[in-house]
């Protein structure tokens, strides 16, 4: 209960740290000895002292203890181990919390060999026996003690030595030689006591019916009164062993290897025992689980199913990608008694880690329509995967911060313990990517890259997530059209789904340059789209021609401005007088205009001709030809009669190596013979054209830019801006409103002064008469407008540049 909690378990004790208590805090361990001080427990340490630390998948953090470790109080059967935990949420361990923990363990009778194989060292302890006769003490080998007894008994002042068997030769170390090369050694009244880090220097990989163990071969000396003992302290530990077929682990651990069973011939089982977690199970237990353990006449075998109870899934990344592997912490233990009826404790920890296996992620999107909200679930996940933070449209945001972009985030967990983390979007965020689908369908593409790390590895891993809904909300663009007497209008409402939908007549994207040029006008504020043409236009379709009326039409398409894909058409039908065509003008100029007809796709307007096929039009377009002469030519006739004199001629076409025409448009001029006009006439010099004055309001407005490019003004918050002499200011002064095409800004008198008030002393002039200043040393310079996306009508817009300068008082710079 509370934030510790102890476990006795045979000869080791087991604390373990709660989950919630120390949950996002950062520890530091120590273990406090019978003086009262406390050490800092590190890797080393631990390894050589006889402690182990492990992290489990589900948060919590296990400090393990040997019996004999360096700082545990032995009296008779009973061991003592006292912990010291600092928890502090800052990594430099500030304002720490301070935890102590005592407990005392009951563990005994002891074996005469012990033999622990933990997951960071190997430990050994033996009772401590004067023998009767030297004839009892078990040799490895006949002549090993004889060269080792001199080096262990040089040292007489030395209360005990370790001597190394190794293959080359046999070393002695001091006990304070030996500390330092890493090793644990200790004796207490009844025991002599070596503790061994898989990574010291004299450890063997020695094989054993195809199983790797870890070797330690070594005697050690311990005076006994006047004379000098030596027990056989080697110790050998399995490395290996594990396979993983048919989703079942099994795990073979060899009996009686030969370093353990030095100068022994035979031996008998006496105990053997297996179990999860430090426990050992019946073999009710067993079964139910479905573990098996096979006690063979070699080796002992036990088989686990992976994923069966007792063990536990851990999140893995792999080259970046995520996976899971079932770990179970296994205990078996092994008790033996040789032909010397000594018996041997073998008690061996191993945790088993299956291999990578790829885990996907779902990702489900559960849309709520009436919230309009994109709702989706990412995982299951492992409770030691935990969302650190979201990429959305190139940025990088923490979860904390994510809520700013329209991201609410929260987790749900499951009664296994697992997690999943629900996103809930609005559909109308800036980051929903929204797209036309069909009819009136849109797709809105949620497209946002989690990151998660592990813990407690540390490593990250991303899962993208793409999700589309399909949502009947689109409001397509609508329009309706009229004619006036020589133009077609078309009037376009803009709906939801066409902000990016472009123009297109012919083919032909219609900008604002192309309306110009084709003498087009086209206005577009975003909601709504107006374009007006003329009666003869390139491109108004002619559909119909009879000698009362012509059907014109015209006809726009709205193409995907990214995809160019069609997405609407619009048109507009109108019925002009044929009189549109020709102009009869009072001085005997005729004015003709020939229209092809839609289904006369093979007419070529620029051979069409007058009766004098010499007679040629002066302007031709795709779909018109237009002709100017005098009625006494280009083979025009003429008819009289008491009032009226008509013109007659004809417009032709004639297909190649063919004499007879396959298009024929008559047309002809009728003048008064008689007719009184009154025509008032004063002569006058040419005067220069002018400006008729008047009033109203206009809205204005002058912006400072960064660049020539005109494409970032500075900002109020940018204010005051720092330049320096002579280096470049770019203006821009625009007419907001009216926004009438009519209207051109033109400016007059600009000038600088060094405060804000404009008629404020002393002032330079920029602009004179519209002009720049002859004076200045460097003359305002004019920059052309353009129309663009953001300059709808350039001539309401006037760019320059000037020079920065500072005004002078007297001799001095003024400071403004």
């Amino acid at each position: 209960t509370g934030p510790m909690s102890l476990e006795c378990l045979e000869n080791l004790l087991r604390i373990t740290l709660s989950t919630e208590y120390f949950e996002d805090i950062y520890l530091s361990l120590f273990v406090v000895d019978q003086s009262g001080t406390a050490w800092e427990l590190d890797e080393a340490m631990a390894a050589q002292c006889g402690y182990t630390v492990t992290y489990s998948t589900w948060g919590s953090i296990e400090f393990r203890a040997s019996a004999l470790s360096c700082h545990s109080h032995l009296e008779k059967d009973v061991f003592t181990v006292t912990v010291q935990i600092k928890a502090s949420h800052s990594p430099d361990m500030s304002n720490a919390t301070t935890h102590l923990k005592s407990a005392s363990c009951r563990y005994g009778p002891w074996s005469p060999r012990e033999l622990i194989c933990e997951s960071n060292y190997m430990e050994v302890s033996v009772r401590r026996e004067v023998p009767q006769a030297i004839k009892d003490i078990v040799q490895d080998e006949p002549e090993d003690w004889t060269p080792v007894f001199p080096e262990a008994k040089a040292e007489e002042s030395s209360i005990w030595q370790i001597v190394f068997h190794q293959p080359e030769e046999k070393r002695a170390l001091l006990v304070s030689n030996a500390w330092s090369a890493g090793y644990g050694l200790r004796a207490t009244d009844g025991r002599v006591l070596l503790r061994v880090p898989y990574t010291a220097a004299h450890v063997q990989l020695v094989e054993d019916q195809g199983i790797t163990f870890a070797v330690l071969r070594s005697s050690t000396f311990y005076k006994y009164r006047w004379v000098i003992l030596m027990v056989d302290t080697a110790v050998a530990c399995p490395a290996d062993g594990v396979d993983y077929t048919n989703k079942t682990i099994t795990w073979t651990v060899p009996k009686y290897i030969p370093p353990l069973s030095a100068g022994v011939t035979s031996f008998k089982d006496v105990l053997v025992e297996a179990g999860v977690d430090l426990h050992k199970l019946s073999a009710k237990e067993m079964a139910s689980r479905k573990y098996v353990l096979l006690n063979e006449l070699k080796a002992i075998t036990m088989k686990i199913p992976i994923g069966a109870e007792g063990g536990y899934y851990k999140t893995c990344v792999s080259n970046g990608q995520l996976g899971v592997k079932y770990t179970i912490n296994l205990i078996l233990e092994h008790q033996w008694e040789d032909d010397k009826q000594r018996r041997t404790k073998h008690t061996i920890i191993k945790e088993i880690e299956t291999p990578f296996e790829q885990a996907e992620v779902a990702i489900a999107n559960n849309l709520n329509l009436n919230a309009r909200l994109m709702n989706v679930t990412v995982g299951k996940f492992l409770p030691d995967v935990e969302l650190v933070n979201l990429t959305i449209e190139g940025a990088v945001v923490a979860v904390p911060e994510a809520v700013q972009h329209g991201y609410l985030i929260h987790r749900t967990r499951y009664a296994d313990g697992s997690k999943a983390y629900v996103i809930e979007v609005p559909l109308d965020a800036p980051s929903v990517k929204k797209e036309y689908m069909r009819e009136d369908m849109r797709a809105y593409t949620l497209n946002v890259t989690l990151t998660f790390i592990t813990y407690p590895s540390s490593e990250t891993f991303v899962v993208p997530v793409i999700v589309l809904s399909a949502v009947k909300d689109a409001v397509l663009p609508s329009a309706r059209g009229f004619c006036d007497g020589r133009n077609l209008h078309l009037f376009i409402t803009r709906g939801n789904v066409d902000q990016n939908w472009l123009p297109f007549v012919s083919d032909r994207h219609l900008t604002q340059e192309a309306a110009q040029k084709y003498n087009y006008i086209l206005k577009d504020n975003g909601t709504h789209l107006a374009i007006s043409v003329p009666f003869l236009s390139p491109h108004v379709s002619y559909e119909g021609f009879h000698t009362s009326a012509i059907k014109a039409s015209f006809y726009l398409t709205l193409k995907d401005g990214i995809t160019l894909a069609q997405r609407r058409d619009f048109s507009v039908s109108c019925i002009f007088s044929p009189s549109e065509l020709i102009q009869c003008l009072p001085n005997g100029t005729v004015i003709v205009t020939a229209i092809k007809l839609v289904d006369n796709e093979d007419l070529n307007t620029a051979l069409l001709v007058l009766r004098d096929r010499q007679c040629k039009p002066s302007l031709v377009t795709g779909t018109t030809a237009t002709f100017r002469f005098n009625v006494n030519t280009c083979g025009t006739s003429r008819k009289f009669n008491s009032t009226t004199m008509t013109y007659e001629n004809e417009v032709l076409y004639f297909r190649p190596g063919n004499d007879a025409p396959t298009y024929q448009l008559k047309f002809l001029c009728s003048y008064a013979v008689k007719q009184t006009a009154d025509v008032p006439f004063e002569p006058k010099k040419n005067l220069p054209p002018s400006t008729k004055p008047g009033f109203g309001c206009l809205a204005l407005s002058l912006k400072l830019f960064k660049e020539k490019s005109y494409s970032e003004p500075y900002q109020e918050s940018e204010y005051p801006v720092i330049k320096y002499l002579k280096e470049a200011l770019y203006f821009e002064v625009q007419l907001l409103q009216p926004k009438d095409a009519r209207l051109d800004l033109n400016l007059d008198d600009c000038w600088v002064t060094s405060s804000q008030r404009q008629d404020s002393l002393p002032q330079w002039p920029i602009l004179m008469h519209g002009c720049e200043n002859n004076k200045d040393s460097y003359r305002t310079v004019f920059h052309e407008v353009h129309y663009s996306l953001r300059v709808k009508f350039p001539q309401h817009l006037k760019r320059f540049e000037v020079r920065m300068f500072t005004f002078f008082q007297g001799t001095s710079l003024s400071q403004e």
